[in-house]
Parts: C-alpha cells; structure tokens; sequence
C-alpha cells in the first residue's frame, strides 16, 4: 500500500488556512488531522512553512493533440503543466481533425490514456452544421461545449444566428463561449491592411480585436444564455466593460459565469513594445485599466474562475509579421506561480487563488472528488513556498515549442511538489513517473 504523510502544512482549502498533517493512501486522501504518526514504509515529508493547495484545474488549453505535433503533445503539455502545480486540464476541440461528433470524443480520449501526466477531460466543439451532435452527446463524456463566436481554426466559427439560438436551446450541458464579434474584426483587419499593407504594428492588436468586437459578442452570449435558461460560461474576459457585465454573486447562484486568464491579470498593452508577437493572442491583451478592473472582478465575484488559456506556437511561426502571426501563448508551467506571485504583491489572497483555480473549476464543472482537500478525495496537491524566488528561463520550460513570455521574470513563489493522484510527479525540479493520468468524471 502505497502512503504519503504530509506533516505541519498550512493547508489552503475552503477560504481558511490551517496547519495539519495530510495522509495519503494509493490515490485518495485518507486523513486531515493536526496529528498523524507514520507508519513503517510512509513517504514523510516535512511541509513545515510551505502550503499545501488543491491542484489547479485549468478549464481552457490547447494542448494541440490530435494533428498539431509541431506545437504540442499531450505528453509535452501535460509534464509542463504538472511543473506547474496544474493538476488537471480541459481540452479544446479546435484540434485536426476537430472534435465536433460524439466518435471524435470517444477517440480523443482512447488518443490520450496513457499519454498526459495530468488528469483531463474535452470539449465538444460546436459548428454551423453540428446542432444534431450537440442534441445526442453523452454528457458523461465531456466537460461542456465549446462555442467560437469569433475566429477560429478550422470550421469552428458560429456566425449563423439561427445555430446559435438552437445550441443555446438544446445544450444538454455548460456552453462555453470565446466572445469577439469577428465583422467588427474583418473591417478593423481591412482597415489596418490598408494602412500599413502587411508591416501591421503588433501593438494594434488591441486595437483590431476591439473591446468593442468583444463586449457586442458577450452581450450576445448572455441574452441567448438568457432567453433559454442555458448554463454558459464566457471565457477569457479581456475588458473592464464585459467584467461589469456578470454578477457580484457566488458561484452556486448564477447560471451565467465567466473566466479570467492569467496573461490578463500579469499583462497589459505597454508590453506590446518588447514582447511584440510573444504576447498577440484572442482576445487581445488590452490596457493597464482593463487588467485591473480583471483582477477586481476576480476579487469581488464578477469572474468565477481562472484559467490559461495555454495555445503553444513555435518560436518561428511567432517571428511572423502581424497576419503570419498566430494567437495564442504557452502558459500552463507559470500560471500558478504568477498568480502566488500576485498574492506576494498583495493583489489576490491565497485563499481567493485556490477559490478560482480549483474549488470553482471542480463545482462548475461538477468534477467528481476534485478541486478540494478532503478526505475521500483525490490526492490532486501542490506544495508550495511562498518566499522563493525563481527566475524564468526558456530552457526550463517543458513545451513542445520551448519559450514563455515570461522569460527574465522573476516569481516570488514557487512550485515545490506537485501530486496527481496520490503519485508524486513533480518535485526538486523533476519530472517523475509516468504520463498517466486519467479522464476526468463529472457528477450527473
């Protein structure tokens, strides 16, 4: 039998913080008490000064798998993410071939079994001509749907209002939405092709993917969530005016949610000027006022969750000029040690990260024994230090595609052990075990 005993951490879980001993036996948590004595064979670990967090459920990546090899694996994706205190991820559909019918999910996942060293679970995409896929999906199967109301790869852009209308009336689960009104978007592109032909300054970005482009798609989203009494969660709010768009209210009393991705909460538009291309993802990183009203949203209940967001390119495909250019960063392996960092600096609690990184994901998203510290549930732990500084750097990322923005950035937190089911996979700098992780449950 297989145990861990956990001894004098501060144990970060359901808004207090309290030092205990923490027992694990083979995947579960069997015991939280002040005082556990070891048996003969236990792992002991002395956690004196360090805390112990419920693993991070990240409910937005691109870990790239099927078709995309170039610019992440799972297995890739997966051991940067366990480095980075992300114990479980939820996937997206815009892969090749996309997740659109209820096979591909059923592929997807006999794809990955035995290829992620975190948990994960998938979305199914939603498209102009896949209403009778969203009807008939086993829900057991899926974490929600995943709608584009703005670009996308692939046939994944939703623009047919009468689709739209129908996915809102017969989803059987949680809609998720990527909000940007791509018409505004297409003028803006035109506008700006015009203007400079293909030398487009990157530190437009913002401009062509307008606040107003997202603020008219959310809008959108909410009245159709509305009208039908779905369940949606808008995904990574980009703009003060779609923060104040969702109510002050805890989790269990809304119907409609929203994400912040950390990139919002660590970025603005200044550093478009030496980040360039690094940092152009969609919706764009957007000014100093809308990072903050981010932060506060996520401090006073607007946004529910925080999320990556994580969309790998390669090094090269980012040298591109602004057209050649795709969205999307590498984030999963410095997600959690930003956001400590931010704690450090007085702009979140740890106790409110932990609330939006795990309890929230799991109650959402209604995963089984997940998201929390308590006994009888999965031992998915990250131990932490909150007073150690640690520089990153390229060569320490575990991505396909081997670059952050973050690099030169020094964190003042730091990611010590981390835990997926009851295995310790993470730990002195140190990938162990094997990529075997499972397929995340969902309460019916």
């Amino acid at each position: 039998m297989i145990r861990t005993l956990i001894k004098n951490a501060k144990i970060v879980n359901e808004n207090i913080i309290i030092e205990s001993d923490l027992l694990i036996v083979r995947n579960k948590i069997e015991q939280i008490s002040t005082h556990i004595s070891p048996q003969e064979n236990d792992q002991v670990i002395d956690a004196s000064g360090l805390y112990l967090l419920p693993g991070m459920i990240d409910d937005q990546v691109h870990f790239r798998e099927p078709g995309m090899p170039h610019k992440g694996r799972f297995v890739t994706e997966s051991a940067a993410a366990v480095a980075g205190g992300i114990t479980s991820v939820m996937d997206m559909p815009n892969t090749s071939p996309l997740t659109i019918t209820q096979q591909a999910i059923i592929d997807k996942h006999k794809l990955i079994e035995g290829h992620s060293h975190c948990n994960y679970g998938f979305y199914l995409g939603a498209t102009n001509d896949n209403i009778e896929d969203i009807k008939t999906i086993d829900t057991s199967l899926i974490c929600g749907i995943k709608v584009f109301m703005g670009a996308s790869t692939g046939n994944m852009l939703v623009d047919n209002e009468e689709t739209l209308d129908q996915i809102f009336k017969h989803a059987k689960t949680l809609v998720a939405t990527h909000c940007e009104y791509s018409p505004m978007i297409d003028i803006n592109e035109s506008n700006a092709k015009e203007k400079y032909g293909e030398d487009v300054p990157l530190s437009l970005h913002p401009l062509i993917r307008s606040r107003e482009a997202c603020i008219k798609s959310t809008e959108t989203a909410i009245k159709l969530a509305t009208k039908h009494n779905a369940k949606l969660h808008v995904l990574h709010i980009s703009t003060a005016e779609e923060v104040e768009l969702f109510e002050k209210l805890p989790l269990e009393q809304k119907r409609i949610t929203a994400e912040a991705c950390v990139h919002f909460a660590w970025f603005d538009d200044r550093d478009y000027e030496k980040l360039a291309a690094l940092i152009k993802c969609n919706p764009a990183i957007k000014q100093y006022s809308d990072k903050m009203a981010i932060i506060d949203g996520i401090n006073f209940g607007n946004l529910d969750i925080i999320a990556t967001d994580h969309a790998p390119h390669t090094w090269e495909e980012k040298q591109n000029k602004y057209f050649g250019v795709p969205s999307g960063l590498p984030l999963v392996q410095t997600a959690l040690p930003s956001l400590l960092t931010l704690v450090n600096q007085n702009k979140f609690s740890i106790e409110k990260v932990v609330q939006k990184t795990a309890h929230n994901v799991a109650d959402l998203f209604k995963v089984k024994k997940r998201g929390y510290i308590r006994e009888g549930y999965y031992a998915d732990l990250i131990l932490v230090n909150m007073n150690k500084i640690n520089k990153v750097y390229n060569e320490d990322m575990l991505y396909q595609c081997g670059w952050t923005p973050y690099e030169g950035i020094e964190f003042s937190a730091y990611i010590e052990k981390t835990w997926v089911n009851g295995e310790l996979k993470w730990s002195e700098n140190q990938l162990l075990g094997d990529a075997n992780g499972i397929s995340l449950d969902y309460n019916s």
